[in-house]
């Protein structure tokens, strides 16, 4: 499907978080959730620093993220970076409200010369729809209607709009606007075939998740996203794909699986006791991580390969690694931040360069 897609630019490449906190004996809530965000910031900052094209900050209302509002923290990063785009990853649209998320990204919008954008999803955890007041039996209904919403706000000032889950808008102006026309809104997918084909027949932007599992299986997840959109009138050549996928870079491999593997068993581990899944294995953490395998865990060179390899498969115009997959020490987590932007990527750019890509066709 790759050779079906020309490559325009080289591919973008990112980081993205949820702010994982880590519980320590004696600390309070606030300190432990403080340090993280200082942290955070100093990971934006440097991510910018390096090069790398994007940085994505998630949205949870959970004890052990220090996130629940990406658009302050990102202004906060926009006031520390000159170039690095800065988005949600995600905003979970369906408990908040559309009116406000414009808002606040098109005041992230100015605040960083036009660098912002949102990625709305479901959400994969259900905290905020009691929070907010909403009930889980309407989570579909949610997202269609207020992403409707959410579109028609940012195609024009006044708005006139009506749904079931939110009072109207009559003839009513949404302030401020974005210095970008119109403001980017990806839509994050996490494998289901609905959301593959809202995304696409909207003409926006897919980010689709890969956590677990081979690539390969994902395949035809994108190959729908386009062939959709052309059903609908939309040049797929113009819709970017994002794969946003687990990872940590280290000097070396081993390094690399001696700082990850315990975060991604504990985290792992909680969200799957939550869920009635297995706990994680190390065979399991071996398999993801293999050539072949969801995670991009290794030294640069393993890390290069398996980017190179899944461009391969979908062709896709961005990719974003979380590299803080449960609590991970800061200063590992900058350093691979720093292979990402300095030995990654500049590699990465050459092999989906356009010409790269061209030869391919």
């Amino acid at each position: 499907m790759a050779s079906t897609v020309r490559q325009t630019k080289p591919m973008e490449l990112g980081v993205y978080t949820f702010a994982e906190t880590r519980p320590e004996a004696g600390s309070q809530r606030a300190d432990l959730a403080g340090r993280r965000l200082n942290d955070l910031l100093e990971e934006i900052e440097l991510a910018d620093q390096v090069g790398l094209d994007v940085f994505g900050v998630g949205e949870h209302h959970r004890p052990d993220y220090a996130v629940s509002a990406p658009a302050i923290v990102l202004a906060a990063a926009a006031a520390r970076t000159k170039n690095i785009r800065l988005t949600s990853a995600v905003t979970v649209l369906s408990s908040d409200d559309p009116v406000r998320v414009f808002q606040d990204f098109a005041t992230l919008d100015l605040l960083s010369g036009g660098r912002a954008e949102i990625m709305a999803g479901r959400g994969s955890f259900i905290e905020s729809f009691p929070l907010f007041g909403y009930d889980l039996q309407d989570y579909d209904d949610l997202f269609s209607e207020k992403l409707d919403l959410l579109l028609k706000i940012r195609s024009g000032e006044r708005v006139t709009w009506s749904g079931e889950h939110r009072a109207p808008l009559e003839n009513l102006a949404v302030y401020p606007r974005p210095i970008q026309s119109p403001l980017p809104v990806w839509i994050a997918v996490g494998g289901t075939p609905q959301s593959v084909i809202r995304a696409a027949t909207l003409g926006l932007p897919m980010a689709l998740a890969i956590i677990g599992g081979m690539p390969e299986r994902f395949v035809p997840f994108v190959e729908l996203y386009r062939e959709t959109a052309e059903r609908a009138g939309h040049d797929p050549e113009k819709l970017p794909v994002s794969i946003n996928s687990h990872g940590f870079i280290a000097d070396t491999a081993q390094e690399a699986i001696d700082v990850a593997f315990q975060p991604y068993v504990e985290v792992m581990g909680r969200i799957g006791r939550e869920r009635g899944w297995p706990p994680p294995t190390r065979m399991q953490f071996d398999r993801e991580r293999s050539p072949t395998g969801s995670m991009l865990l290794g030294s640069p060179q393993e890390v290069i390969d398996k980017i190179l390899f899944e461009h391969e498969l979908f062709g896709n115009q961005r990719f974003l690694v979380q590299f803080t997959v449960g609590p991970t020490p800061h200063d590992k987590v900058m350093r691979s931040i720093e292979l990402f932007g300095t030995e990654i990527a500049p590699v990465v750019r050459r092999g989906t360069s356009p010409q790269k890509s061209a030869a391919l066709t």
